[in-house]
């Protein structure tokens, strides 16, 4: 596996030596003072050039970063907008373990990219084209303080949606009540759990994505918890899941909500839950739905 020393200075070779492209900046988790340090760390790195074109037209010119193991082109996907006059991305895995995720963005494209994230790092600016920056940071991935508005919405949201998880279980709709579980109602309690993590800590730090630091902040039984609601598709395990999500969603924003000042709802969720609960009993026969 080339070292990272080999891997910077090939990136900075190939720029320093490639009259269309006029800046380099980094960002990502090797910018990140707080990301841990690993082999999987990939490179984010974005090439500033004149123009997109040449580089979208010829795709063998990235094979001088290495043997390409697999790759992705995210630009040339039917499914997801794009514009490749400005940005184009190659992800690329090579054949000794190293990712490089590289991207050409046109001038104007990056000089109003770079200030809107606090991890961007210039390595090099030829003209002096891109502004300048503090030094690389978590700033704009830092936990903000919610709104009483956005916390009674999140709220709102989980505890709404948990009908829809309570009666795919009951239609035996595994895969819809999976996705309702993990996409929607999870990503709630994702939010909650970061907001508590935020008001813990004055709002100064960054949960990263998915949450996967929060575990920093929270105590062992509640990360314990989280991880509890992470079930497989068996039903019955999924009740329970669901169950253990109920309440440590419903005790953290009550905590969330006396640290804060904003009301707590505890209506909404006593009569959301009951009615999961009332659900979770019903014959798979039942000919109505009486919760109370």
């Amino acid at each position: 596996m080339r070292s990272e020393q080999e891997m910077m200075e090939l990136i900075l070779n190939t720029a320093r030596e490639d009259a269309r492209i006029r800046a380099v900046y980094m960002n990502g988790s090797r910018t990140n003072p707080n990301a841990p340090k690993d082999i999987f760390q990939d490179y984010d790195i974005v090439y500033v050039v004149e123009e997109t074109g040449s580089f979208i037209r010829d795709r063998e010119w990235i094979r001088r970063f290495g043997e390409i193991l697999f790759m992705q082109y995210p630009d040339e996907s039917p499914d997801e907008p794009s514009d490749k006059e400005n940005s184009y991305g190659y992800l690329m895995i090579f054949t000794d373990g190293n990712r490089l995720d590289l991207t050409v963005k046109s001038i104007p494209h990056a000089q109003e990219n770079v200030p809107e994230d606090s991890l961007c790092r210039i390595l090099l600016d030829k003209d002096g084209i891109l502004p300048s920056i503090p030094e690389a940071s978590e700033a704009t991935y830092l936990v903000r303080r919610p709104s009483q508005e956005q916390y009674a919405a999140t709220c709102n949201e989980f505890w709404w949606c948990l009908n829809n998880i309570a009666k795919g279980l009951w239609r035996n709709e595994v895969t819809y009540a999976q996705d309702m579980l993990n996409f929607v109602v999870r990503k709630q309690l994702e939010k909650m759990l970061a907001w508590k993590v935020g008001a813990l800590t004055d709002y100064s730090v960054s949960v990263g994505k998915s949450g996967k630091y929060m575990h920093r902040w929270l105590s062992g039984e509640e990360w314990q918890k989280y991880l509890d609601t992470y079930c497989s598709a068996d039903a019955a395990e999924m009740w329970k899941a669901v169950e253990i999500m109920c309440r440590l969603f419903y005790d953290t924003s009550k905590w969330m909500a006396e640290k804060s000042g904003f009301p707590f709802d505890a209506q909404e969720a006593d009569n959301s839950f009951r009615y999961f609960s009332a659900v979770r009993e019903m014959n798979a026969d039942a000919s109505d739905i009486c919760p109370f």
